[in-house]
């Protein structure tokens, strides 16, 4: 035991630790502090006033709603796309498992104007939905598109891992036990990728929430309608409102840490269960 410690590849504990503190103060713990500091500048009534103008609420209601469509989205078929994947062998397989990435690495106005290109009335997507009076560019629903196509990696690379592990053998003694496909799924493999489904949803979920390059081009950004809630913080700090900005930042982080926490508690929860059950 002395000689592994003696020997460790990495620093003591102390030493490990205060670097750790230092990276997150550096990184997370100032920035942030700082902007409640700004906020806090504008004192409670005006600081309220800010935050629940029509206006704001409005771009709350669809930057939130949205955002949890999107990864709602990305939940399932993030799930079929991960099974896919690790399940079949297919000619082309390493290319779509490349794809699934492509937006970590496409930079996020470049994929907004790509997909306001696609899904406008005249795009190749847009015009097949367009003869059935569905507009999808420049409305809420293409809000939704843009923040599903920037979260679907989060799900697939959090769930695929989980899969890969997965023995096959407890399918097939449920196979073998007389259990059909769904209740294999349901009883026996999704108790199991249920904590890495429920990761992989708040990764995609948080990611979307605070997007802005992929969704102003296809939003439209209509007051009251198709506006996000970054939108306004960028709109304030282009007026030199920093006060302004930072409030409605604190406003939106302060809202998504307690949905975070919240879909943490109930990932403990289930892993909890989970262990129970074993």
């Amino acid at each position: 035991m002395t000689l592994s410690k003696r020997h460790s590849v990495l620093p003591g504990f102390p030493l490990a630790m205060g670097f750790t503190l230092l990276y997150l103060s550096l990184i997370v713990l100032i920035p942030l502090s700082a902007t409640f500091l700004k906020s806090a500048t504008l004192g409670w009534e005006a600081f309220w006033q800010v935050i629940t103008t029509p206006r704001v609420l409005a771009s709350y209601k669809l930057t939130f709603f949205a955002s949890l469509a999107g990864a709602l989205i990305n939940a399932a078929f993030g799930l079929l796309v991960a099974w896919v994947l690790v399940r079949y062998e297919f000619p082309g397989k390493r290319l779509i498992d490349a794809l699934v990435d492509l937006p970590f690495a496409l930079p996020t106005a470049v994929a907004g104007i790509a997909l306001a290109t696609l899904y406008s009335t005249k795009g190749w997507v847009g015009q097949l939905f367009a003869p059935l009076g569905l507009k999808i560019a420049y409305t809420p629903l293409g809000v939704v598109v843009a923040l599903t196509f920037i979260g679907l990696p989060f799900v697939v690379r959090t769930v695929q891992p989980v899969l890969e592990e997965f023995p096959k053998e407890l399918e097939e003694a449920a196979h073998s036990l007389g259990a059909n496909r769904l209740q294999t799924f349901i009883r026996v493999l999704f108790p199991q990728i249920w904590p890495a489904l429920l990761t992989g949803f708040a990764l995609a979920f948080a990611r979307a929430i605070g997007e802005y390059g992929s969704v102003i081009f296809i939003a439209g950004n209509i007051p009251f309608k198709s506006e996000i809630t970054p939108l306004l913080i960028i709109t304030h700090l282009e007026q030199y409102d920093y006060a302004g900005a930072t409030a409605l930042a604190v406003s939106m982080l302060v809202v998504s840490f307690a949905l975070l926490l919240a879909i943490n508690v109930l990932q403990w929860w289930g892993q909890r269960r989970l262990g129970q059950a074993h």
